[in-house]
């Protein structure tokens, strides 16, 4: 019988996994707090989900070397969005009571925490 294993990390699972505990202390220090971090559904992925005094806040944290296809803000597709929005429903089910809620990312041009950026209510057009 075949032995499984868990999942070899990736260099890239593990930069990820760099740039998403980056933007929860980013987020921290700046007076938000970290409710969960990397709530997972068949339907999608939430990287942080913060609190914002009473607004719950799903992050997605996006990490870019280069530019080369537009940055970090242009790799959130409708296609993510989608996924973002699913997750965050799933996430919403399992609380008593909705709270209001929006969607914020952290954009990460490399692993440098002095070139965070963080865009509100990237589901707003």
């Amino acid at each position: 019988m075949p032995r499984t294993s868990a999942p070899v990390p990736t260099a890239r699972a593990g930069l990820g996994a760099r740039a998403e505990t980056l933007a929860a202390d980013y987020l921290a220090r700046q007076g938000l707090v970290v409710v969960a971090r990397n709530f997972r559904t068949r339907r999608g992925e939430i990287d942080v989900i913060v609190r914002d005094r009473d607004t719950l806040v799903f992050v997605e944290v996006r990490l870019r070397s280069r530019a080369t296809y537009g940055g970090a803000a242009a790799s959130i597709t409708p296609a993510k969005r989608a996924r973002l929005i699913k997750a965050a429903h799933a996430y919403l089910a399992t609380l008593a009571r909705e709270p209001p809620c929006r969607f914020d990312a952290i954009l990460l041009d490399g692993l440098d925490p002095a070139r965070i950026a963080w865009e509100r209510n990237i589901l707003e057009e």
